[in-house]
């Protein structure tokens, strides 16, 4: 059997509607910043993928600014809008993805102080709780949209008015969720983070949304590009790529009946346990634990089976240190380290097939494992 990816939320393949439109756009070559007709034939392809773009999210087109993706989008965001502030203090979720929380990790450093807002036991933010750490001294509140390795969505809308309520920027990272779940900007946020590579685009491109009026310096100085914000030539392709990954149509339904076949079979297996919410999540997401078992060793002994999944967030998987998003939803000691997820590709529904082949191969690795463990599960399989 071909080998079967099953590690969507870490990156997408390249989607065939991408590739032909890049093949038809690979004449461009011209600097966007120069004056000659080839220069503005760059420039203008650059500033159609904007307007198109800001139509999606509901923006103006100058409140796209072109990056090189999200980690580069929220370094942005953060830095950039905390050196027009006075004041020294962010709010941000314990299950942020590294590129926000080891940002406030550095910011720390240079005196700044980060308020952790925690998660309930499916991951969920309490936009109460969110109100509650704001301070007078509050510059910024950043709260991922969907989380990268539980999948679960967070009540942004409802922390936005918060935030606007406060008059206290708000920014949300929704690299998992932008092209996939509906988002207007218009529900309140301030800064928006977006990759390209997670909606089967290319790598190495993004933006951050910048709400008009919204004082932000910039952390890349140079040519003076995209409004003086980024500088550095701009990559026409990458943006291009991007702004055709938004017209693909996407398999929502499908793909989550899918998974959700997937997920009622493992369950059963025992010593399973589901993480994160059942209703509150992302269509395409599974990351389930299972008792006592390493999930590095599940995953490469599925790899020899030829289906590809992660053990969490691939930005952080070469750290030894167990998830901080499973250890903030208290997953328990035995269940910590046995995780995988699976994210599955929102344009492409598995056959029938291939989801009895994946349940068969996980049920079988588990059960391998699980005999060579010396913890041996007792009790109730469940979230």
């Amino acid at each position: 059997m071909e080998k079967i990816y099953l590690d969507n939320a870490a990156t997408t393949e390249v989607a065939k509607e991408v590739i032909e439109e890049i093949k038809n756009k690979i004449g461009i070559y011209g600097n966007p910043s120069s004056r000659h007709s080839i220069g503005k034939e760059a420039k203008i392809e650059i500033e159609k993928a904007r307007e198109k773009i800001a139509k999606f999210i509901g923006a103006k087109p100058e409140e796209i600014v072109f990056t090189s993706g999200a980690t580069e989008s929220n370094n942005f965001a953060l830095k950039g809008t905390l050196m027009n502030s006075n004041k020294k203090h962010i709010v941000i979720s314990s299950i942020e993805h590294p590129a926000v929380i080891e940002i406030c990790e550095d910011l720390k450093k240079h005196g700044y102080k980060i308020s952790y807002v925690n998660v309930n036991k499916e991951g969920i933010v309490d936009p109460r709780d969110v109100a509650k750490a704001i301070t007078k001294e509050t510059a910024l509140v950043s709260i991922m949209h969907v989380n990268n390795e539980i999948g679960t969505i967070q009540p942004i809308e409802e922390i936005a008015k918060i935030c606007k309520k406060n008059k206290v920027l708000f920014h949300t990272d929704a690299v998992q969720s932008f092209g996939k779940i509906k988002i207007d900007v218009n529900m309140g946020i301030d800064l928006m983070s977006v990759s390209g590579h997670k909606i089967n685009a290319l790598k190495g491109v993004g933006f951050l949304y910048i709400r008009k009026g919204v004082k932000i310096s910039p952390l890349i100085k140079g040519g003076g590009q995209e409004g003086d914000l980024r500088s550095g030539t701009e990559n026409v392709l990458g943006i291009i790529s991007l702004a055709k990954a938004i017209d693909l149509k996407r398999k929502s339904e499908e793909v989550g009946k899918s998974r959700d076949r997937i997920e009622k079979e493992l369950i059963k297996i025992p010593g399973a346990k589901l993480n994160g919410s059942r209703e509150k999540r992302i269509y395409s997401n599974i990351t389930i634990s299972f008792y006592g078992i390493e999930g590095e060793s599940l995953q490469m002994l599925l790899d020899e089976a030829g289906i590809c999944i992660s053990t969490g967030s691939a930005c952080s998987s070469h750290k030894l240190a167990g998830s901080h998003v499973l250890k903030a939803i208290d997953v328990g000691e035995m269940y910590l380290n046995g995780n995988i997820r699976i994210s599955l590709d929102s344009l492409n529904v598995l056959s029938k097939k291939q989801e009895d082949y994946i349940i068969k191969e996980i049920k079988e690795n588990v059960e391998r494992l699980t005999k060579i463990s010396p913890f041996k599960f007792g009790g109730s399989n469940g979230i």
